[in-house]
């Protein structure tokens, strides 16, 4: 009855710790898109005769983007996601990756291991923390357990230190990428609503210049302006997306590679020293 507290206290914990909720988050980073797209950039202060519906002062950046039209305030959101979420997975994942150099605590273990020194080898656990000291703990103890269980055969001891591995690696895992699918699904939306915008500034720009029947400038210019300042906007976010997103895949596959060689010592080191 022991071993099996032991064993279930021995679980990893940090898969059970929430990370940002979308549906709360992304309402609130829209309401600030917004306020800000209104209150800043449409503030009087930055166009000419303090009134936003005239044109913005000349080198005015604000101003000019407020003349982008109704699409900033989306890119502006998009643009928020991927800046807090991407903040919201650099903690998780430097936190997962516990105190020191993943392959540094690697080695380690297995070198405890082939020393028959598995309890330090659980207290380099106890040091390294994250995800991928959480599961090889979860393995070091079904290891020590099956030292003692003479009811089972090698290969079923093998078979139960292996598939606690596995349990333990499918309860972190879920944690890491939590979110990630955001900044995938922003990196090509982004482009999309920048278009959007686009299109609807270049349909600004020659429905102006239509109605008047004449070369107007200043409406054409406009309208231009309008098309350039979404497509500059939701480029950058989608650029920013992408970056992030292969950075935190790129750390999340060397943790789940560290868990990967950890666990197959684990089992092979069971398997060559026990009976």
């Amino acid at each position: 009855m022991s071993q099996q507290s032991n064993s279930q206290q021995a679980k990893p914990t940090t898969a059970k710790k929430q990370g940002l909720l979308p549906q709360i988050v992304i309402p609130i980073l829209l309401v600030i898109g917004i306020g800000f797209y209104m209150l800043v950039c449409g503030n009087g202060a930055n166009f000419e005769g303090g009134d936003n519906a005239n044109h913005p002062i000349q080198g005015n950046y604000l101003g000019m983007i407020y003349k982008g039209g109704f699409i900033v305030p989306l890119l502006f959101t998009l643009f928020l996601i991927v800046l807090v979420f991407s903040i919201e997975r650099f903690l998780t994942i430097n936190k997962a990756s516990g105190s020191g150099n993943i392959d540094d605590f690697v080695r380690k273990v297995k070198y405890c291991l082939e020393t028959s020194d598995v309890d330090g080898a659980i207290s380099a656990c106890d040091k390294q923390q994250g995800s991928v000291a959480n599961v090889v703990r979860a393995s070091l103890e079904k290891y020590k357990q099956m030292q003692t269980d003479n009811s089972l055969e090698k290969d079923q001891k093998v078979l139960a230190i292996r598939k606690e591995i596995e349990e333990a690696t499918s309860l972190e895992l879920p944690m890491l990428e939590k979110n990630l699918s955001i900044l995938a699904t922003i990196a090509p939306v982004g482009t999309l609503v920048a278009l959007l915008g686009t299109v609807l500034g270049m349909i600004r720009a020659f429905s102006a210049l239509g109605a008047s029947g004449q070369t107007d400038a200043t409406a054409l210019s406009q309208g231009i302006s309008e098309a350039l300042i979404n497509t500059a906007l939701g480029i950058g976010t989608s650029a920013l997306a992408i970056v992030m997103y292969n950075i935190f895949t790129t750390k999340i596959d060397k943790l789940t590679y560290g868990i990967d060689e950890a666990g197959f010592s684990i089992a092979e080191t069971f398997n060559s020293k026990h009976k």
